[in-house]
């Protein structure tokens, strides 16, 4: 897939405020941190359409991008250890659960996870929701430039393993560098691939 045209649509604080739309929809989400915005400028290769940011914590909004005129590249809060209060989280909890549950074009949920860390509860307590509601979701690991190759063979063969303890086959998985641009063209044919069965 190539992308021709990216703008953002709109900012939500509830899933009823999305844009009226048959788009289909990627949403994107992950632990606070985990380079998110990064990931989704350098698959949109524009260098701030996604606001980064050096704390944790910076989408609190359900972001929109539309992306060719064709689809909708959704940026959702993260979750996790971002610094906001307990009532914080559990309102971006109640937003991002509300938008899986009522977003009918939602099509796929990439849950982006850091290469350098085993699997963390929070990360595998989302998929299973995501999982128990039957919302399909792809695996999305970040900062691969980060690790040496035994390294991310090592991480690879811990996560998957432990996937398999609650899953009887493992989601797709992507390998991604949002510095090296690695795995763009993966991702990318990926959502490609998803449409094309939708349509």
């Amino acid at each position: 897939m190539h992308i021709h045209s990216s703008e953002f649509e709109k900012s939500s604080s509830k899933h009823t405020e999305c844009p009226e739309t048959e788009l289909p929809e990627f949403a994107f989400i992950g632990r606070s941190n985990v380079g998110k915005s990064s990931l989704i400028n350098m698959l949109l290769q524009r260098k701030d359409l996604a606001k980064t940011s050096g704390s944790p914590g910076k989408t609190r909004l359900i972001n929109h991008f539309k992306i060719n005129g064709a689809w909708y590249l959704v940026d959702l809060p993260g979750y996790g250890y971002a610094k906001v209060s307990k009532g914080d989280r559990k309102s971006f909890m109640k937003m991002i659960y509300s938008y899986f549950e009522q977003r009918k074009n939602m099509i796929n949920a990439f849950v982006l996870v850091d290469s350098r860390h085993a699997p963390q509860p929070s990360d595998l307590e989302f998929m299973n929701w995501l999982g128990t509601h039957g919302i399909p979701f792809s695996i999305i690991m970040t900062k691969l430039d980060k690790l040496s190759s035994s390294e991310l063979k090592k991480n690879k063969d811990v996560y998957h393993k432990r996937m398999l303890q609650d899953w009887e086959e493992l989601p797709p998985f992507f390998y991604t560098s949002a510095s090296s641009r690695l795995g763009r063209e993966e991702v990318l044919n990926y959502i490609d691939h998803c449409i094309s069965l939708s349509s």
